[in-house]
């Protein structure tokens, strides 16, 4: 729980139930899928397919850019 509140929850304005769900599900999927852990040997937990490319590195955000991450284009 302290992760999103910090990471997300205190840096956001939120005008009621429906922009709360929205901040926290592109959280998790943030955390889930685009965040290293330090925890895991500061690896993916479950890396999406196109993190794993050898390209060009690639930066995408979530939540207007308050969440950033940076992959590598596949191909």
């Amino acid at each position: 729980m302290r992760s999103i509140k910090e990471e997300c929850l205190h840096r956001l304005i939120l005008f009621g139930e429906e922009s709360l769900k929205h901040a926290v599900k592109e959280y998790i999927a943030h955390y889930n899928h685009e965040r290293n852990h330090q925890g895991m040997g500061n690896q993916l937990l479950f890396p999406d397919e196109k993190i794993k490319g050898r390209g060009e590195i690639k930066k995408s955000e979530r939540l207007c850019g308050l969440l950033n991450y940076y992959y590598r284009e596949t191909g």
